[in-house]
């Protein structure tokens, strides 16, 4: 069987559980890892086994043994890392948030379709085969037709502005490291938004600790969702419908259960394990996609990343949060 080779930029928290879960991917293999401290980056190939490490981006984009790259630095590199990998050949999944600002996004989405490369945002959430499990249902037509979505990510964090979830010049806040999660949960199941109205709450550097989003649809239907760091919570997803509901059971960005429930008719449980941590189902998604020639994924195609996007763009500027994509030197 064709494998595909797999390169990762940054060496943090998610890239070392991302990196794990390789082994669970028959047809992937990880092959090189990049970070800008060349100890950690030799620390990071040897804890995973993985041949190759390079002391800076450039050299991993360029070689010749690599065919996608994974981007796991903090969000506002995203977009540099991302443009300079697509200009060199190599497909592309990136981090979520998958950049700082829609116009980044925009230009990511624009420089991949122009080259025919393949890239994709690393919402690993929506491979999950609870998630799959969900939308069955829905296609299905078991709860009629989808009006609503409710929900929230909430996950306790200690403030520390030395933190990069705190820190603004890494793209720190609620919004798009959890919000994220609540928002493409909901587009996936509403499609556009219309309208988007966002309250939050402020740590004492003026980022955003929580934020609560009302989003009207296109087609009719409305969400209510709630991100924070400053509270704990269920993380719990619904999805309502004109015949019934789906619960996505807490918590919902990993979740392995989901309950459909009717009028007149005992909720029906369906359990869907994940494989590993559950980040495997992405990397099958991604080496699939190329070992098929497509350049975009059908469960997570690029249009849904930009307009995730263009909703958290519009939160974070109801929020006097405007974000900037950092200039990264490749």
């Amino acid at each position: 069987m064709e494998r595909i080779r797999w390169g990762i930029i940054g060496a943090g928290s998610i890239a070392d559980t991302v990196a794990g879960e390789f082994a669970f991917v028959p047809q992937a293999e990880l092959v090189a890892v990049a970070s800008r401290d060349p100890d950690r980056s030799r620390q990071f190939a040897r804890k995973h086994g993985i041949p190759a490490a390079h002391r800076d981006y450039r050299a991993l984009i360029e070689s010749r043994g690599v065919d996608v790259v994974y981007i796991a630095t903090t969000h506002p590199q995203h977009r540099d890392i991302a443009l300079a990998a697509i200009a060199a050949g190599k497909a592309v999944l990136v981090e979520k948030a998958f950049t700082s600002t829609l116009a980044g996004a925009q230009e990511v989405v624009a420089a991949a379709t122009e080259a025919g490369v393949f890239a994709m945002e690393a919402m690993w959430t929506r491979f999950l085969p609870a998630v799959e499990a969900a939308r069955e249902v829905v296609a299905w037509g078991r709860i009629g037709q989808v009006l609503g979505v409710q929900g929230d990510l909430c996950a306790y964090r200690p403030y520390n502005p030395a933190s990069r979830l705190w820190d603004p010049a890494t793209g720190g806040g609620a919004i798009l490291d959890l919000g994220v999660y609540t928002v493409s949960m909901a587009e996936a199941f509403l499609g556009a938004a219309r309208q988007v109205h966002c309250v939050g709450r402020y740590a004492p550097n003026g980022v955003e600790s929580a934020a609560t989003m009302s989003i009207g649809y296109a087609g009719g239907g409305t969400a209510a969702l709630t991100c924070g760091f400053d509270v704990h919570g269920p993380a719990q997803m619904a999805v309502y419908g004109t015949k019934g509901w789906v619960e996505i059971q807490p918590r919902f960005h990993h979740p392995t259960t989901i309950s459909v429930h009717r009028s007149g008719v005992l909720p029906r449980i369906i359990e869907a394990k994940q494989v590993g941590k559950g980040y495997a189902h992405e990397l099958m998604e991604v080496s699939d996609c190329l070992l098929a020639g497509r350049i975009q994924s059908a469960t997570m195609p690029l249009s849904d990343t930009v307009e995730v996007m263009r909703v958290l763009d519009t939160c974070l500027g109801q929020l006097g949060r405007p974000q900037q994509e950092a200039e990264v030197t490749i």
